[in-house]
C-alpha cells in the first residue's frame, strides 16, 4: 500500500503555526514511507475564503519547502463531484430530504436545552418502516441527511490519542447537502478523500468530534476509513491557547522577520514530536526519524524564545551559499547595493555566529556595502600620540602585503609590537575606521572581506585626521 497523506486548509485567514504544524506532521509521514502528499484548499465557505489567503497558504509551503506531489485541489471545482455522491446515498436508501425549518430547529433545540438533554435532530423527517412522515411543506426547500446508524457505536484507534469509541445513539443525521444543493465541509472531506485515496488523515484535535461521523459515511459509501491521527492544540508559553497576544502570527511575517525556514521547521516538528533528546535538526533528520505514533497526546507550547535560539543555530549551521541566498532580500530590502560590495557568503560567514535572524544579519553587514560616516569624537576616543603613527605606518605596510586574513593579522601584529601598544589600542581605532563600531567580529577577517582598496580608503582618514 502506498501511504497517502494530504493537507487541507480553509483559505479563511492566516496560516498560523497550528494550520502548517500539521501540514508538516503529514508531510514528514508521507516522505518517510516514500508516500504521497496531496494539498486541497477547502475553500466551499465562500463567505470568508479569499485568494489573499490561499496566496498565503501557497506560499508558506512554498517558503518551508513541503513540496507536494498532488494539487493543489479545490473543492469548488469539485462540486459535480460530491453532488454525485449525494444523490447515490439518496438512491441508496442512506440519505433522506429533511423539511424542518430553522425556526423549528431553533425551538427543538431551546426545548431540549430546558429539559437538560444534548441538543439534536429528533429524526422526524427520516423514513422508517411504518412511519407516518409530515405532510410536505410548500415553501421550504430541504436539506440532505445522511441516516446515521442508530445502533452499536464508532470505534477507531487513533495513532495519537489511542482507542476512541463513540455511541452512535449520540450522532444525529448530519446535514450533507444545504437547501441550494451545495454539499457540507463534513460530507466533502470524505468524498475528497476516498477519491484521492488517502490512506492516513494527520490534523487537528478540534476534528475529533467529526471523525466517527465521517467514519460512518465512509462506511455508507463502502469504503474502509483512512488511519486517523489527531493532534494536540499548540498553546501559548502560559498555557492558554495560542493567540497574537502570545507573539503568534502568520508563517509567513517570521520569514519576513528573518527566520530560516530549517528553523522553523525544527520548531514546528518539536511542538509535539521528539525524537529522543535531539533539540536541532535538519529536514532530512525529521523525514528519517518521523513516526506519526510519537506525536504527543499532551498539547505543546509555543517559545518565542526557542524559535529565536533554534534558529541563530541553524545560522550557524547553515551552509555558506545557501545562507547567503536567504540574506540577499534582506540586503536589498535595506538599500545596499551589492554590485560594488564583498561576496555576500563570506559576509555572511563572517556574521552568522553574532546574527540571530537574517534581519540582524543585514543590519549587521551595513558597514560592508555602506561605507561608515567618519566619527571624528568616536575616532578620537580611541586613538593618541602612542597608536596614531602605528596606525598610519599599518595602512602603508597593507599596500604591499599578500591579502589574506594571516598576513594581514601578522602586519597588525607588527605594528603592535613596533610600537610597543597593547592589543586593543590599535584594534579599537581599526574598528572605528572600518565600520564606524567598536563591536565587531574579527577586525583582520573584516579587513580581508572589505578588501584591500576600501580598508586604504577607509585607513587614510586616520592618516589626515
Amino acid at each position: 500500500m502506498t501511504i497517502r497523506t494530504r493537507y487541507a486548509p480553509s483559505p479563511t485567514g492566516y496560516s498560523h503555526l497550528g494550520n502548517i504544524r500539521t501540514a508538516l506532521f503529514a508531510w514528514a509521514y508521507a516522505r518517510h514511507h516514500d508516500g504521497k502528499f496531496i494539498l486541497r484548499i477547502e475553500d466551499t465557505d465562500q463567505e470568508r475564503s479569499t485568494d489573499a489567503a490561499v496566496k498565503v497558504i501557497l506560499d508558506a509551503m512554498s517558503w518551508l519547502e513541503l513540496d507536494y506531489d498532488e494539487g493543489p485541489f479545490y473543492q469548488m471545482q469539485r462540486m459535480p463531484l460530491y453532488k454525485a455522491a449525494v444523490a447515490r446515498l439518496m438512491d441508496e436508501g442512506k440519505a433522506y430530504h429533511c423539511y424542518t425549518s430553522i425556526e423549528e430547529l431553533d425551538a427543538l433545540r431551546e426545548a431540549q436545552t430546558a429539559r437538560g438533554e444534548k441538543p439534536r435532530y429528533d429524526g422526524r423527517w427520516r423514513p422508517e418502516p411504518g412511519k407516518t412522515l409530515p405532510t410536505l411543506p410548500s415553501d421550504i426547500q430541504p436539506v440532505v441527511r445522511f441516516r446515521n446508524p442508530v445502533d452499536g457505536a464508532v470505534v477507531w484507534d487513533d495513532q495519537v490519542k489511542g482507542r476512541i469509541e463513540i455511541s452512535n445513539a449520540e450522532l444525529d443525521d448530519l446535514v450533507i447537502a444545504r437547501p441550494d444543493g451545495t454539499p457540507t465541509y463534513n460530507f466533502c472531506v470524505v468524498v475528497d478523500d476516498i477519491d484521492m485515496a488517502i490512506t492516513h488523515v494527520i490534523r487537528g484535535d478540534d476534528h475529533v468530534n467529526n471523525t466517527p461521523r465521517q467514519i460512518n459515511l465512509y462506511h455508507a459509501m463502502d469504503k474502509p476509513p483512512p488511519v486517523f491521527a489527531h493532534t494536540p492544540t499548540v498553546l501559548g508559553p502560559d498555557g492558554s491557547k495560542l493567540s497574537k497576544r502570545h507573539g503568534a502570527k502568520s508563517v509567513m511575517e517570521y520569514r519576513d522577520e528573518g527566520y530560516l525556514p530549517e528553523a522553523m521547521i525544527n520548531m514546528l516538528a518539536r511542538l509535539g514530536w521528539s525524537h529522543g533528546d535531539e533539540e536541532v535538526f535538519s529536514r532530512e533528520q525529521l523525514v528519517h526519524w518521523f513516526d506519526a505514533n510519537k506525536i504527543s497526546a499532551s498539547a505543546s507550547r509555543f517559545d518565542a524564545e526557542k524559535l529565536l535560539w533554534l534558529n541563530h543555530e541553524h545560522i550557524k549551521r547553515a551552509a555558506g551559499d545557501a545562507l547567503a541566498a536567504q540574506l540577499v532580500p534582506f540586503l536589498q530590502k535595506n538599500g545596499f547595493a551589492l554590485d560594488g560590495g564583498p561576496d555576500v557568503s563570506r559576509v555572511a560567514d563572517l556574521l552568522r555566529d553574532r546574527a540571530a535572524t537574517l534581519v540582524d544579519m543585514a543590519i549587521g553587514a551595513r558597514y560592508f556595502y555602506v561605507r561608515p560616516v567618519f566619527d571624528e569624537v568616536l575616532f578620537k576616543e580611541h586613538t593618541n600620540d602612542a597608536n596614531k603613527p602605528a596606525l598610519v605606518e599599518l595602512a602603508a605596510s597593507l599596500t604591499s602585503i599578500t591579502w589574506s586574513k594571516s598576513d594581514i593579522n601578522a602586519a597588525i601584529k607588527a605594528s603592535i609590537a613596533k610600537h610597543g601598544l597593547k592589543m586593543p589600542q590599535l584594534m579599537m581605532p581599526l574598528r572605528v575606521l572600518l565600520t564606524g563600531q567598536t563591536q565587531t567580529p574579527a577586525i583582520d577577517a573584516i579587513m580581508d572581506v572589505l578588501g584591500r582598496e576600501e580598508v586604504l580608503v577607509r585607513l587614510k582618514q586616520a592618516v589626515v585626521t
